[in-house]
């Protein structure tokens, strides 16, 4: 299968470099209304002339000037539509490559006498979209994202790894800030992960990916920020989605979501209602050998094999409205709930054996988790602007309350060499109320000044308060006993105070620059009420920020930045409570973390806006990692996070997307990364480097009467995460879609992990640590689905904001699955 892979990617390398070499122009045009008015926002086209295709697709400016860049030899027709104005042709135009410019005569287009009647747009965004500060996956685009969950997607999307407890990596480094529509997610690890599962790819539009965004952003996000934004509607009328679908892997899946939107002059009014019932199950294999602490001999062989079944369901409801109060200025509220019942069982079978290997005794251990998460969250947004220079003041105010109700129970029975029943039967339920509220605050400025520079400013503050209050009960004699030795109640506020500045301007006309600086002031207390066990910090800390861009030529482009970062801990990480995997081993938190911080830079080469070279190199400082930490004695494993050591990364990443032939695009993204970590863990010196590979391969297909294919794979090569390394994974899935209904719905059926490769296996030995283990998940899925359009109206670029203020603190919180 890696060579299936390998034979993609040279498939594609072949085909992109002799595109590499073929010409190119571009093509510049204005349009009017008829009275010399220019139209703001209008919808620009370039069709081929020979068959009326679409090439490509552009929005005009407020000068009503658009643009079209690394146009391919040949004949072009622009087409240009505005709301309220008949649509409008210009005559053919040659582009004959090179340096060539071809300038448009100016095209005035002819206002409406009458209401027109209902229209279907279904124009076609690329997959990949590579810009000066992100990449932008078009998530639709992709038809082999049918069925599946957020996590699935971003997990194809290029530079992002996910591990077996879902922790998500770009370009090989922990610590990635997700936003979902700006705003903060407010979960973390595997239980942002559980979220995301709960997402179907039905609900979203595009993923960003910022591997260092500017001042204007938050400081958190050791390797980046990746923003998830929802599908939202942009035409005037009443119009929206609905979309069904069914998924089928070892048990089936079901999806329903709905999207509406009604927009005029003054009101945009939008909603969205989603539903998803997912089942699911995975084997988790974990082989450890305790050793002696002085000589590392073993001790004792701990062989598990443990079943897990995972039962969830996702109801999710957004509404909201933007309000044009008036020319300069438009008002906005925005509303979400989701409510999130699961339920997880586990059986566990751990077989002991002495250190030449011979059967001693065995535990059967029996735990289930059921959690029901609820969220309300409510944003008031404004922006104004207060002036036709494009002087600009934009605000956010967002409350975001999670709470959630746990029980868990576990049950451990032991038995002999022989099979016999040895002592008693332990039994410990658990109740795990929890309660999270964040409120948040920013103000945003935007000055543009002479000569092409821009002025920007603005402020933060955020308050979160975590309840956590964990209450455990033992079975003795049929009597339910409190634990007061496993019991705890944690309660964590934090206040984080924000300012930045950030200043562009064009040096000459090939260079520009940029430079940024914020400032953040952290507040943060803990108080263990159970134990009387307090902490406090205070701490503040610069942010700077550098860009500097060098247009060499047409096909040429240079990007050096730099930045420098933060990852805070996790609230969850920060709470000492010890939950249950099993009878031997246990998660725990760790109230003495402190937050990492890493210093980024990249150079990167855009060759012709098609091929993109990066050489980038970070190093952290206390980085937060999981480490096993075993005692010999009672032969218990604990899992924790703690700030192990530095980290110390070198990569190259080469990222390409291009339309082969008419019917044919592809887009490949290679990443090599040499990943050092150095620093003690459990006292021991550790010392652990490795370099590994990231191949990201994606071709796509299309032909008459609206057909359209997909064959898209990675293959990740052993890499090393923290003190554990991963060994080689790899994911094959394919797809194919169809346009029914005149245009307006589309059938799409996709086969994910079609040689179920996406097994995780790894290993990590240091001191006396000594552990393998093996993750089957199910990945290995077909999907249906069917997505209906329907609308009244014409499209138009909306100045609507629905993002909010809170964005570090999303990610930083633990919920349920």
């Amino acid at each position: 299968m890696r060579k299936i892979l390998i034979l993609m990617l040279i498939g594609s390398t072949l085909s992109l470099s002799s595109l590499a070499q073929q010409k190119t122009g571009k093509i510049t045009g204005v349009v009017t209304d008829g009275s010399a008015k220019v139209l703001e926002s209008a919808t620009i086209t370039l069709l081929r002339a020979g068959d009326s295709t679409v090439a490509k697709i552009s929005v005009a400016d407020r000068t009503g000037a658009y643009s079209f860049e690394d146009v391919p030899a040949g004949r072009y027709i622009v087409s240009i539509s505005a709301v309220g104005h008949q649509k409008g042709w210009s005559a053919p135009v040659e582009v004959s490559g090179g340096a060539d410019v071809v300038t448009v005569k100016t095209i005035d287009l002819i206002p409406e006498a009458k209401t027109i009647s209902a229209v279907t747009v279904t124009a076609k965004k690329p997959l990949i979209e590579q810009k000066p500060d992100r990449t932008v996956v078009n998530v639709e685009a992709s038809v082999t994202n049918v069925g599946n969950s957020a996590l699935e997607v971003l997990e194809k999307s290029p530079g992002v790894t996910v591990d077996k407890d879902g922790n998500i990596s770009l370009r090989g480094k922990q610590g990635v800030q997700i936003y979902i529509d700006g705003r903060p997610s407010y979960l973390s690890g595997a239980d942002l992960a559980n979220l995301l599962k709960s997402m179907s790819s039905s609900q979203l539009d595009q993923i960003e990916i910022m591997t260092n965004p500017p001042a204007k952003y938050d400081a958190a996000g050791n390797a980046g920020v990746i923003n998830i934004k929802t599908k939202k509607n942009k035409m005037f009328g009443f119009n929206g989605s609905l979309t069904t679908g069914y998924t089928q892997g070892r048990y089936g899946r079901f999806n329903e979501s709905g999207n509406f939107n009604y927009r005029n002059g003054k009101f945009n009014l939008f909603s969205s209602l989603n539903y998803n019932s997912n089942k699911n199950e995975q084997e988790l294999f974990i082989y450890r050998n305790f050793r002696e602490t002085s000589t590392k001999n073993i001790l004792s062989i701990f062989d598990q094999e443990a079943k897990m079944n995972n039962k969830s369901e996702y109801y999710n409801a957004k509404a909201g409205f933007d309000y044009n109060a008036s020319k300069k200025t438009t008002l906005g509220v925005v509303l979400n709930t989701y409510y999130n019942p699961s339920t997880w069982t586990s059986n566990t079978v751990t077989s002991i054996f002495d250190p030449q290997r011979v059967f001693q005794s065995q535990t059967m251990t029996l735990s289930s988790n059921t959690e029901k998460w609820k969220n309300y969250s409510g944003n008031f947004n404004f922006r104004t602007t207060i002036d036709t220079a494009g002087q600009e003041l934009t605000g956010d105010l967002d409350y975001m309350k999670y709470s959630s109700a746990s029980t868990q129970p576990l049950t451990s029975a032991y038995f002999d060499a022989h099979g016999l029943p040895v002592g008693r039967i332990d039994t410990l339920n658990g109740a795990l109320p929890s309660d999270i509220r964040i409120a948040s605050a920013k103000l945003d400025y935007t000055k543009p000044l002479k000569k092409g520079a821009k002025f920007e400013a603005g402020l933060k503050s955020s308050f979160v308060k975590t309840d956590n209050n964990a209450m455990y009960d033992s079975i003795i004699n049929g009597q339910s006993v409190h634990d007061y030795n496993r019991s705890n109640h944690f309660v964590y506020d934090e206040n984080i105070n924000a300012v930045y500045v950030n200043y562009s301007q064009p040096l000459n006309k090939k260079w520009n620059a940029q430079i940024g600086l914020r400032l953040e002031n952290t507040i943060a207390k803990g108080k263990q009420l159970t134990t009387g066990v307090n902490f406090s910090r205070n701490y503040t800390q610069l942010f700077p920020t550098a860009y500097l861009q060098y247009a060499m030529n047409e096909k040429n482009q240079f990007v050096l930045n730099y930045g420098r970062r933060v990852e805070r801990p996790d609230y969850g990480d920060l709470n000492p409570f010890i939950h249950f995997i099993d009878r031997y081993t246990f998660e725990q938190g760790n109230p003495n973390l402190a937050p990492q911080f890493s210093h980024n830079v990249e150079l990167s080469h855009t060759y012709k806006g098609f091929l993109t070279t990066t050489l980038n190199y970070s190093k952290t400082k206390d980085i937060i990692q999981q480490v096993l930490e075993q005692h010999e004695a009672t032969q218990e494993t604990f899992i924790r996070r703690a700030n192990i050591a530095s980290q110390e990364q070198v990569g190259l990443t080469v990222t390409a997307y291009k339309e082969i032939k008419k019917w044919w695009t592809a887009s490949v993204y290679a990443n090599l990364a040499y990943n050092r970590f150095k620093g003690l863990v459990n006292n021991e010196p550790v010392d652990l480097d490795l370099a590994m590979y990231l191949v990201q391969v994606q071709q796509q297909f299309k032909w008459g009467k609206g057909w359209a294919a997909e064959v898209s794979g990675f293959y990740r090569s052993k890499g090393l995460e923290g003190v554990m390394f991963i060994k080689p994974i790899a994911q094959v899935s394919a797809g194919f879609s169809k346009q029914v209904m005149k245009n307006k719905a589309t059938v799409k059926l996709s086969f994910n992990d079609i040689f179920a490769m996406s097994v995780f296996r790894g290993y990590s030995q240091y001191g006396t640590v000594d552990a393998r283990f093996k993750n089957v998940n199910d990945r290995q899925t077909a999907g249906l689905s069917f997505n209906w359009r329907f609308n009244k109206g014409k499209l138009k670029a909306s100045g609507s904001r629905h993002e909010g203020s809170a964005s570090e603190e999303a990610n930083r919180v633990k919920t349920g699955h």
